[in-house]
């Protein structure tokens, strides 16, 4: 298990998409100058539904700065096919039901619901502002998955595999949002 700091290398796991199995982290990589692993709970969480439309929506943007996106989440493969449905994503979906790729790169979990809720009075309100949208949009709760107190993640790997952004989340809020991941990317 290691927590990763920029310059690290990103180890080279294994891994299986909602369609694909087998992947590795070194042959994903050879395929665009950056690549962003974006760490979320479940599939059936409302705000994570939220946060892949978001990138679904602005995904193009990601491309046209030679930057793929993979989402990894505690789901089972079943799981998320049954919950995109037809709907087909731009990008893969990792599943890790067992949970050991946010084990071998320490992405902790809070010991309760409390402690995963922000405390602050500007992050209080970016979730509320969040919960407003995942509401407008329609998503609703799905079917519930891995750890229920995961903090999510993130990660930009340059194609030689050098780690040149990390941000481990402190609350369910504390992550980039979409657009500010794209205009740390034009930078």
């Amino acid at each position: 298990m290691v927590k990763l700091s920029v310059g690290d290398k990103m180890p080279n796991f294994v891994f299986h998409t909602a369609y694909e199995n087998g992947k590795t982290v070194e042959r994903v990589l050879q395929e665009k100058k950056r690549t962003i692993f974006w760490f979320l709970r479940y599939i059936g969480c409302p705000t994570c539904r939220y946060d892949v439309h978001m990138m679904a929506v602005r995904y193009q943007e990601f491309l046209d700065n030679d930057t793929q996106i993979f989402v990894v989440m505690q789901s089972q493969i079943t799981n998320v096919r049954e919950e995109l449905k037809d709907m087909k994503l731009p990008f893969d979906i990792i599943c890790d039901p067992e949970m050991k790729l946010y084990e071998s790169l320490e992405i902790s979990a809070t010991a309760c619901k409390e402690d995963r809720l922000p405390t602050n009075e500007v992050e209080i309100s970016k979730l509320e502002r969040k919960k407003k949208k995942v509401k407008e949009l329609g998503f609703v709760h799905g079917k519930y998955e891995g750890n229920e107190q995961q903090l999510p993640a993130l990660f930009v790997v340059e194609q030689n595999g050098t780690v040149s952004y990390v941000h481990y989340a402190q609350n369910s809020i504390d992550m980039p949002t979409v657009a500010e991941m794209l205009s740390l990317l034009k930078k």
